[in-house]
């Protein structure tokens, strides 16, 4: 087994070599196309400020002169840098393959665990029902030591310097989910930190299959229940499926009319259709002309206008968000805190707010760019600030393995804490 260290180094080996003819070729190639995209499609005329055609003339000659992959990995960064603006990396070769969207994937069924990296290591934080990892005793809190005889702390070392929690999960997550009916060998650390091997067979995912633009097909769903008889509470993974999705989150909404506090769940929830959050904001206000934020593209601006839904709903609203909560997430979030209606519980979400693309370089890196600027109603950038919550609560392995979410426990003991204060 490659040790931690050793995968670190041998990592760092392959930046280093010397390129080849057709290596210094293709990186001078992937600077164009990254200097160039950025000229065309950043919502500023002059990006960030700064005469980019000045910035590319500094920074070509150093390119040609780049004699490693981390050396060209170091020019390309530091141009970007000059823009003083987050969603702009370039991601190594191993990186890009665990957060590509834009071609085909081997498979998303799943095993039926969700996954966050807590102190450095990958802990399962929910398991589904009647999902093949329930049906073999895996337990909410035990760490993620393999998959498929590979370390998942080695994975987690390669990116810690270049991901936010957002992309990291997404990595954990990408190396279990695997075609339906296909098996994945899974080593655990189970509440002693004993190993414990199993063999799972993975299961089409929940939820119905939903299509949009270059996105690989997704499975959305939502679930809805109450806690206790007086407070709601809502989760959904996605941002997309509007028709479907919005109806389902309405009739949520319509169930609870009569409890004293609504949860919206949106850890782990990376965004999708920005003009969703309009929507299912609407259920919450009885004025019209709130608004979540606005949002600046080149040619254009989109004002997150909130439009009332009736009967709104009354009671109190708390909304969980932590690290992995990105993009429409963080706006639903940001704004109904800026707007006074929501009380925000967790940790802070991922501050990737603005809608961004990730497409590969001709060297076979990764290139993450943005394409418009959002600030939210408050007057604030989301993107890399991202939404502080009123209330900050963190899942620890200690409570997972007790079975208690200390994030949820916060935001009813909240709820019926301002019924009594009534």
């Amino acid at each position: 087994m490659i040790t931690i260290r050793i995968f670190a180094l041998l990592c760092g080996s392959l930046l280093m070599a010397a390129l080849t003819p057709d290596q210094r070729r293709l990186n001078l190639e992937s600077f164009e196309q990254v200097w160039t995209t950025i000229r065309d499609k950043h919502w500023e005329a002059k990006p960030g400020g700064l005469d980019w055609q000045a910035v590319h003339d500094e920074f070509r000659p150093r390119m040609e002169r780049a004699n490693s992959m981390a050396d060209s990995n170091a020019v390309l960064s530091e141009m970007l840098e000059r823009l003083h603006q987050t969603h702009f990396h370039v991601f190594p070769t191993e990186v890009y393959s665990g957060i590509a969207t834009d071609g085909p994937r081997d498979g998303d069924a799943s095993i039926g665990v969700d996954v966050r990296v807590i102190d450095g290591e990958a802990l399962v934080t929910s398991v589904e029902p009647e999902s093949p990892a329930a049906k073999a005793g895996v337990h909410l809190g035990w760490t993620i030591a393999k998959v498929d005889g590979n370390s998942v702390a080695g994975s987690l070392v390669h990116v810690a310097k270049s991901a936010g929690e957002l992309t990291i999960t997404r990595i954990v997550l990408a190396r279990i989910h695997g075609p339906a009916g296909s098996a994945v060998r899974m080593e655990f650390l189970d509440g002693g930190n004993k190993p414990v091997s199993l063999t799972l067979q993975r299961v089409t995912d929940r939820g119905a299959i939903a299509k949009f633009g270059f996105l690989p097909p997704m499975h959305v769903w939502l679930e809805s229940k109450k806690l206790g008889e007086d407070v709601g509470y809502i989760r959904f993974n996605v941002f997309l499926d509007p028709a479907r999705l919005m109806s389902e989150f309405g009739d949520a909404i319509q169930s609870d009319l009569k409890t004293g506090g609504i949860i919206i769940d949106l850890r782990g929830n990376p965004g999708g259709l920005g003009v969703m959050a309009m929507g299912m904001a609407g259920w919450f206000f009885d004025k019209p002309n709130q608004r979540l934020g606005t949002m600046y593209m080149r040619d254009a601006t989109l004002k997150f206008v909130v439009n009332p839904r009736l009967p709104e709903y009354r009671g109190k609203v708390a909304i969980l968000v932590d690290g992995a909560s990105a993009s429409t997430s963080e706006i639903f979030a940001g704004g109904m805190k800026d707007l006074g209606r929501a009380r925000i519980f967790g940790s802070r979400t991922a501050a990737a707010a603005l809608p961004s693309s990730i497409e590969r370089l001709p060297n076979g890196e990764g290139f993450q760019y943005a394409q418009a600027n959002y600030i939210s109603e408050g007057g604030k950038p989301l993107e890399g600030i991202g939404v502080t919550p009123d209330e900050a609560v963190s899942l620890t392995r200690e409570s997972l393995l007790a079975g208690h979410d200390p994030v949820v426990d916060a935001a009813v003991q909240w709820i019926r804490s301002q019924r009594k204060a009534q």
